[in-house]
């Protein structure tokens, strides 16, 4: 899933000068995370008798050894716990959450905005946190990683959306970790009509752990993963169990000439996250922002995925850049009409109506990647 060009991350050691920094979103975080087939074992080097315990007893044992300032710090027995519409699955390996769309988080579709749907994964992200016991300072860490001083690092995120939903709709979310590789995790989220209990989107992140101090890639030891595997479903479960499915493609290099392009994006104060970063969805707005009109108007997201490359902070200008996306075997991907030109890219199958595009954002100063993406649009339905 993690496809750094700049970041080689099978070496834990390496510097990381270009990957996004995210604590916010750790795995077991306030905010996001990935999906590709995983497997994972449950040998350690060191005692494994936490994983021996059941999620709900490890949650108990978790606060017990830490004591009782992280149940407090977790939220554990607040007023937001008892008015929340969530909490840990039956099992505890899973976490799942209502929401309300409210009035202001739908666009001029009347229906949710993408950054509404990625702002929701976020919150369930961080609410699985805290239900665990784990760090809500922003970093999502365990006491192990806050001793080595590690946090986690956005590496991919991937979202699907296959009915966004209205104002006063209500929605569930279900979400869940799972060990990734030496140096990586994951996050993945199913989206469901609490109506219907018709799946509406699906979502997928990736995550590397990196040492705060030396900015550089680490290897998730033993003493980490007792930590919070004990919370993650035993066996590989994956929110895109599909071959060859769309949240591992990689994301082609974009090619010039740009087609479309917003440039001298400034980030606001309200762009900045608690570890004053800019907030993952403000990359997704960024992404956006250079869209062409034809597209924006007649089309909705249906896919985006995210590679995040370097950090983006407040003093920070960046251009936004799109072009369709080249379908393999041809050589031209849009025809332009008009003074703006209107996008008809291709699409690689027979949907005449979908179209896909790569988005680039970097710093309007060196040209240094922030963000690598790739998007699918699908005709607008008729409501």
């Amino acid at each position: 899933m993690l496809n750094f060009s700049s970041c080689n991350v099978t070496d834990p050691g390496q510097a990381l000068p270009q990957c996004r920094f995210a604590g916010s979103f750790g795995p077991l975080s306030s905010h996001w995370c990935t999906p590709r087939a995983v497997s994972f074992s449950f040998s350690f080097s060191r005692s494994s008798s936490r994983l021996s315990l059941s999620p709900v007893q490890a949650v108990l044992s978790y606060r017990q050894q830490v004591g009782s300032d992280a149940a407090v710090e977790s939220g554990s027995g607040s007023l937001a716990d008892r008015l929340r519409l969530g909490g840990l699955t039956e099992d505890g390996l899973s976490y799942k959450e209502k929401f309300i769309i409210r009035c202001y988080e739908v666009g001029i579709n009347k229906t949710a905005t993408i950054e509404t749907i990625a702002n929701l994964l976020q919150e369930v992200g961080g609410n699985h946190a805290q239900s665990v016991g784990f760090s809500t300072d922003g970093f999502a860490t365990t006491p192990t990683m806050r001793k080595l001083h590690l946090i986690w690092v956005t590496a991919r995120m991937h979202i699907e959306v296959y009915k966004y939903p209205a104002w006063s709709d209500v929605i569930e979310i279900e979400t869940w970790c799972q060990n990734e590789g030496r140096i990586g995790t994951r996050r993945d989220w199913i989206l469901k009509d609490v109506a219907t209990g018709e799946v509406i989107g699906r979502a997928t992140s990736k995550w590397v752990m990196m040492n705060q101090d030396t900015r550089r890639l680490q290897k998730v030891n033993d003493d980490v993963k007792e930590e919070y595997l004990i919370f993650c479903p035993r066996e590989p479960r994956l929110a895109f169990p599909e071959e060859n499915n769309k949240s591992t493609k990689k994301i082609a290099k974009f090619e010039d000439p740009v087609q479309y392009s917003r440039l001298g994006l400034k980030p606001r104060r309200a762009d900045l996250d608690m570890n004053q970063h800019v907030n993952n969805v403000t990359y997704i707005g960024w992404v956006l922002e250079s869209m062409p009109e034809e597209i924006i108007d007649t089309h909705e997201l249906q896919t985006i995925t995210l590679d995040y490359r370097r950090e983006c902070q407040q003093d920070d200008v960046v251009d936004s850049l799109t072009s369709p996306e080249l379908a393999e075997g041809t050589e031209t991907v849009s025809v332009l009409r008009g003074t703006n030109g209107s996008a008809t890219a291709t699409t690689g199958a027979d949907q005449p109506d979908c179209h896909q595009f790569l988005h680039l954002l970097r710093l309007s100063g060196d040209g240094q990647e922030i963000n690598r993406g790739r998007t699918e649009w699908r005709k607008k339905p008729t409501r």
